[in-house]
């Protein structure tokens, strides 16, 4: 019968079909292949709240699970780029959205410029993941070689941006884990490290995600490895006991857009002055301004430094100041002894680009940022680099002025180690909601790098006291004005990222790029 056979063919047509469905692994929608750059998106802003102030990792590993399916399914190198370019554009819109503030201070002036920052600087950054992806593609296609290139490549992209034109590592993949057990293992390999054992449990547990017993030992396991390893980091036999020195830190929250205002300035500092005398049950053994904080420049400060002398009654003060050298214009820090006499100077040498100096501004005055240029001209000099200001019994400090601190390399360039290290800033620049939050994240990674102390002054917050193992000990929120008298915790013994730096993870990582383009020209063969 033409029904029945109809019938019979069409049945076992579905019945096929069924058992294929049965043997075929979990895929997501056809919408999210149809349309992979749309989804690319998507999963980067989602990736992007791993980063300070929410701090979700797991939402950045599904975030990268998500972009490296769809890079599997990419079918040339070209189409590859593209999609790690959406990603990262997605990633450094959601982490970046701050840079906007500076520009709003004075919108009148800069708001025009605030969507052409944003958009430009995740844009530019995007490039480095948009290469890494299209690398990857090319250097190993298919299985648990895919998911290693892939890993290699976008941390080889994140120590490329740590390092060109001066560097940008802000918002490192590795970043999420501040404030969780695996932070530790920055006492080993850095923020480097921290990324590529991110990806690496990203794209594995890709692979692994239908097989459950290999996503235990794929992904859990590593997982334990990386716990039971930062476990141990925080098990050293050292107490992190007080050091018996007391530092007070003040916060005079002088929002940015009166912070130089002729009608302000006099009392943000008087307000700095009267924070610097308030008695306390223990007097502090160093007092700390932040950044800038002296609406003066050095060589006329001589009555301003008296005037603190007199407040800090005995008490050494440090403080932000900028300083004029001839031609030459620098952004400081000074230590004051207690008769306001000035003991040591020291000069910004990692300036903000754009914010603190204008790059080739002689062929810009030829663009039309133009106006930007003759308006702020050549902005800061830089120092002569990384130096120690001794405090006498309360050691020798490494000053870092406000943007210095996100780069794990400055502090590496310190001549000798030092006894604990020194934060001054001025976050007024970067907002209320991510900017200052983040800044403060890779603060603390600083101190798990070098097992060190590090304390932190700011404008307008976050002000904290960080100990040698990145727990902050003591706080003044954003936008609060006050001080805070904090016990300064004690060092750790040197780490052996303090020592290495990241020669060991670059090395292990070019290995492993190495091995995989072996491989890749023997099967070509």
């Amino acid at each position: 019968m033409p029904t029945r056979a109809g019938s019979s063919v069409c049945g076992c047509a579905c019945s096929r079909a069924a058992m294929a469905d049965t043997r075929r692994p979990y895929l997501p929608s056809e919408k999210v292949l149809r349309r992979p750059r749309r989804a690319a998106l998507v999963a980067g802003l989602f990736a992007g709240l791993g980063q300070a102030p929410v701090g979700l990792p797991w939402a950045t590993l599904i975030g990268l699970g998500v972009v490296f399916f769809l890079f599997r399914q990419t079918k040339t190198v070209r189409a590859a780029g593209w999609l790690g370019w959406v990603f990262g554009f997605g990633y450094f819109a959601a982490t970046m959205f701050w840079i906007v503030e500076p520009f709003l201070v004075d919108i009148a002036r800069h708001g025009w410029m605030a969507p052409f920052a944003l958009f430009g600087l995740a844009g530019g950054l995007a490039i480095f993941w948009g290469a890494a992806m299209a690398a990857a593609r090319w250097l190993a296609p298919r299985g648990w070689a895919a998911a290693l290139g892939w890993a290699v490549c976008l941390s080889l992209a994140e120590f490329a941006r740590s390092y060109v034109l001066t560097g940008f590592p802000w918002a490192l993949i590795g970043h999420v884990w501040v404030g969780w057990a695996p932070m530790q293992l920055a006492a080993f390999a850095g923020p480097l490290g921290l990324t590529f054992l991110t990806l690496l449990l990203a794209s594995f547990a890709v692979l692994t995600f239908p097989r459950r017993k290999l996503f235990v030992t794929a992904v859990l396991l590593p997982f334990a490895v990386v716990y039971g390893l930062s476990s141990l980091a925080g098990a050293k036999p050292v107490a992190l006991s007080e050091s018996g020195f007391m530092v007070r830190l003040v916060q005079p929250n002088a929002p940015q857009h009166l912070k130089w205002h002729p009608d302000h300035a006099r009392e943000f500092f008087a307000r700095q002055v009267e924070m610097t005398a308030a008695s306390a049950p223990v007097r502090p053994d160093l007092i700390i301004w932040p950044e800038t904080a002296v609406p003066t420049i050095l060589s006329r400060a001589g009555p301003a430094f008296e005037q603190i002398a007199e407040a800090a009654d005995g008490t050494p003060v440090v403080l932000g100041i900028q300083r004029l050298d001839s031609a030459r214009a620098y952004n400081s820090l000074v230590h004051i002894d207690a008769t306001g006499a000035v003991a040591a100077v020291y000069d910004k040498y990692h300036l903000v680009p754009f914010g603190e100096y204008v790059p080739l501004a002689w062929a810009m005055s030829y663009t039309p940022l133009a106006s930007f240029v003759d308006e702020h001209g050549f902005g800061y000099s830089a120092g002569p680099g990384a130096r120690l200001v001794d405090l006498g019994e309360l050691g020798k400090v490494l000053p870092l002025i406000c943007y210095e601190a996100i780069f794990p390399q400055d502090v590496n360039a310190a001549p000798t180690r030092p006894d604990w290290l020194l934060q001054i800033t001025n976050d007024a620049w970067f907002g209320r909601i991510a900017g200052p939050y983040q800044h403060l994240a890779q603060a603390r990674l600083r101190a798990v790098e070098q097992g060190l102390p590090l304390v932190r002054v700011a404008n307008t917050g976050v002000s904290a006291v960080i100990d040698a193992r990145g727990n902050v000990t003591a706080r003044l929120e954003l936008g609060q004005t006050g001080f805070l008298d904090a016990a300064l915790p004690v060092a750790l013994p040197r780490t052996i990222y303090a020592r290495t730096g990241d020669w060991a993870s670059i090395l292990v990582l070019f290995t492993l790029l190495l091995l995989l383009f072996g491989l890749r020209l023997r099967f070509r063969h």
